[in-house]
């Protein structure tokens, strides 16, 4: 049994734990007020992510440090950096190997599948952030400081997935209610299951080829919005979706007044054209297959239903 520290309880970060945990590993979680999973070898910490000198303290003598945690969507560029940075640090001042979990804004706008091989292009304020948390990163291995590798999701699926599917179409259709879906309601897309980004982050912890390279999360789906919101409909027994395509004037009119939503428009890039994910080395070398989408919408439909009950 070894230590593995994890910084971030999200529905990524507590899935990751469960799992470290289930399989006899002793888990730290760290989060800003103590939460997570209840476990008897979960061991949850209150911390603050910037503190380099405290997740020192709490990461001396773990074998991977993970880093799930993610900063409201609004204030990316001022809050990520430093995050990342005491999150590096700490790697390299302990000695853990390092293992990220990113998406792909690094990339920016691609036509056609997107590999991990691809250079880092970003075209977006958050893209920009994400992309230069890799790039240094990398540059800490190549200096041979740390080891480092990252996961990257395309969009989530999941009970507590937060994306725009699962805010805007997901959420409306198990309650019956009409949605609106700011992109192509028709373009095929990869969804990225929680459970499944938890295990790739684990098989690429575990594997000696993991390292300075990026792996991506094998895809529960490649449906449509349309697609997808009329299998969750189905799943869940619920009226069949009433879908409206969002225009960009109506996006900008609701980001006046919520700040998340003001940050959709520069991100549009990924939900206007096809958005699929080539995640084959990830199945060939880490062994990482995908979970059944039947099994993902009956869970989430049936997490809907406990909790209007």
């Amino acid at each position: 049994m070894s230590l593995h520290v994890i910084v971030g309880a999200g529905a990524t970060g507590s899935a990751t734990a469960r799992l470290l945990a289930d399989s006899g590993e002793q888990v730290r979680l760290i989060t800003r007020r103590g939460s997570g999973p209840v476990h008897p070898r979960i061991e949850r910490v209150a911390a603050d992510a910037t503190d380099t000198a405290r997740l020192v303290e709490l990461a001396t003598g773990a074998a991977i440090l993970f880093n799930c945690a993610m900063p409201p969507y609004d204030r990316w560029p001022a809050e990520f950096p430093p995050m990342a940075a005491a999150l590096l640090a700490t790697a390299e001042r302990t000695g853990s190997d390092y293992v990220m979990l990113g998406n792909t804004y690094g990339y920016g706008p691609i036509d056609g599948p997107v590999t991990e091989d691809l250079p880092m292009a970003p075209t977006s304020q958050k893209g920009i952030v994400r992309s230069q948390m890799w790039l240094d990163a990398c540059a800490a291995h190549a200096a041979g400081r740390v080891r480092v590798t990252e996961v990257r999701a395309n969009d989530y699926l999941g009970i507590g997935a937060y994306s725009p599917f699962t805010l805007m179409v997901g959420a409306q259709v198990l309650a019956g209610s009409p949605a609106s879906y700011p992109g192509d309601l028709d373009a095929p897309h990869s969804w990225s299951y929680t459970g499944d980004v938890a295990r790739t982050l684990i098989a690429a912890a575990r594997h000696d080829e993991s390292w300075c390279r990026a792996w991506h999360v094998p895809s529960v789906s490649e449906a449509s919005v349309r697609e997808l919101a009329t299998h969750l409909a189905e799943a869940a027994d619920a009226p069949a979706p009433q879908l409206h395509h969002m225009t960009v004037q109506e996006l900008q009119d609701i980001g006046r007044t919520d700040s998340v939503m003001a940050e959709f428009p520069e991100m549009l890039y990924l939900y206007d054209r096809p958005n699929i994910l080539d995640a084959s080395s990830t199945a060939k070398t880490l062994g990482v297959t995908p979970t059944p989408l039947d099994g993902v919408l009956a869970e989430m439909a049936a997490e809907h239903a406990r909790s209007v009950h």
